[in-house]
Parts: structure tokens; C-alpha cells; sequence
């Protein structure tokens, strides 16, 4: 069946439609790594590449115990850190990248995590996604993080112009989503979209039968 095409107007509304129903469904959207500090945030987010947030969770209590600050995982035994991790996968990579980014912390902004984009991005291992969740979760600053389950949901949902690209640019679909929102919605869209990816609009077989935007989602027609 042809979807017949639809404004930039239409889309808009039928966006913030879409977007009303998620909060009802989704009133209380929170990030799903545990952190008790920006820094502990930071550290969470870098390791979560490549892993669920559920299995960071695994690893991080110990990993704080034995590193609670930037000083002590910048001095720390990398074959230490990367025992402790070992079961998140990649762990040579996120031992470097931590083990850096919080020797960076000290040198460079006196033992405190950075709270602007243009500093955080700055660090071993940290790209924008992070930043954002970091800027968001951490400072209350506007964040939008774009990871598989932000491209996928607002690829099927057609929320952008790319919606078809098999390969599109998180960075434009950052840019072009936060411009038909408040930044004060910004980080509460990115956890609602992720949570409804990650519960209903799946990679493989999506449960359009059971998601409450099925009636609109021009992919589920």
C-alpha cells in the first residue's frame, strides 16, 4: 500500500501527537545506567558502547568501589581495570579510553567532569551521544543522545527526511529532531524513545500489534 505524502506541517503534528502519547505511556523516563556522580556517568556511558546499559550495571559497583574519583582510575592498573570489566566486551579499548579520559579530568579541569559539549567531546572516548547523555542526566543541560534505538524508532516512525538512509548521520538526526522540540524535552525524548525501542519497536520484529502508535506509525501500514 502507498503512503501518500505528507507535509512538513502534517509531519510536525502528527510527531508531537505521537510524541503525547509516548509520555502518557512512558510518564517517568529515566537513564538506565546506575551513577551516583557525573564522573560515574561518564565512566558508565563509554563502557556502555558495544553492551546493554543493564550489563554496565554489572561491572560498575566494583569498579567505583575500587576507583571512586578520576585521580585513582588515572593511576589505576589497567590489567585491574580491564579484570573488572572483562565481562562488557572490548575491554582493552574501554580500559585505555577511562583510564585517559580521567587523567584528562585531573589535568586538565581539576578533577571535575566538564559540563559543556565542547569539552566533554574533547576526552578519550567520548563522542557526542555521550556528551549528550552526560549533559542531560548529569547537569540538567538540554541533551539529545542519538544511539540505535533513537535512529531506528525515528526512521520508522519517518520523523526525518533520511528515514530510508541504511546508513544515516546521528549528528543530522540530532539536528534535525531537537529543532521540532524545546530543548527542556530534549533528554525525556531521547530515554522515550529508547525505552519504546527497546520494549516494543524492535530490531528484527518490531510489536506494532501492541504499540500504541500503530494507528500512525506510517510503518506499521
Amino acid at each position: 500500500m502507498s503512503i501518500p505524502r505528507e507535509s512538513k506541517r502534517a509531519r510536525l503534528r502528527r510527531m508531537h501527537d505521537e510524541y503525547a502519547i509516548l509520555c502518557r505511556v512512558i510518564p517517568e523516563p529515566a537513564c538506565a545506567l546506575d551513577f551516583d556522580s557525573p564522573f560515574q556517568l561518564l565512566v558508565a556511558t563509554v563502557l556502555s558502547a558495544q553492551t546493554t546499559d543493564k550489563r554496565v550495571n554489572t561491572v560498575t559497583p566494583a569498579l567505583f568501589a575500587a576507583y571512586p574519583t578520576p585521580a585513582a582510575l588515572a593511576a589505576a592498573d589497567p590489567q585491574r581495570v580491564e579484570d573488572i570489566i572483562r565481562p562488557i566486551g572490548f575491554y582493552h579499548t574501554k580500559t585505555r579510553n577511562i583510564i585517559a579520559l580521567s587523567a584528562q579530568i585531573e589535568s586538565r579541569f581539576a578533577g571535575r567532569v566538564p559540563d559543556t559539549m565542547e569539552e566533554l567531546v574533547t576526552l578519550p572516548g567520548v563522542g557526542r551521544k555521550t556528551a549528550n547523555v552526560v549533559l542531560g542526566n548529569a547537569f540538567d543541560v538540554p541533551g539529545f543522545p542519538v544511539d540505535t534505538h533513537v535512529i531506528r524508532v525515528t526512521g520508522r516512525l519517518r520523523w526525518r527526511d533520511d528515514w530510508n538512509d541504511p546508513t544515516p548521520d546521528p549528528v543530522r538526526i540530532e539536528r534535525e529532531i531537537t529543532a521540532c522540540f524545546p530543548p527542556e524535552e530534549w533528554t525525556d525524548l531521547s530515554h522515550r524513545l529508547i525505552l519504546h525501542g527497546r520494549a516494543t519497536c524492535h530490531a528484527r520484529k518490531p510489536d506494532c500489534g501492541a504499540c500504541p502508535l500503530n494507528d500512525t506509525c506510517p510503518s506499521a501500514h
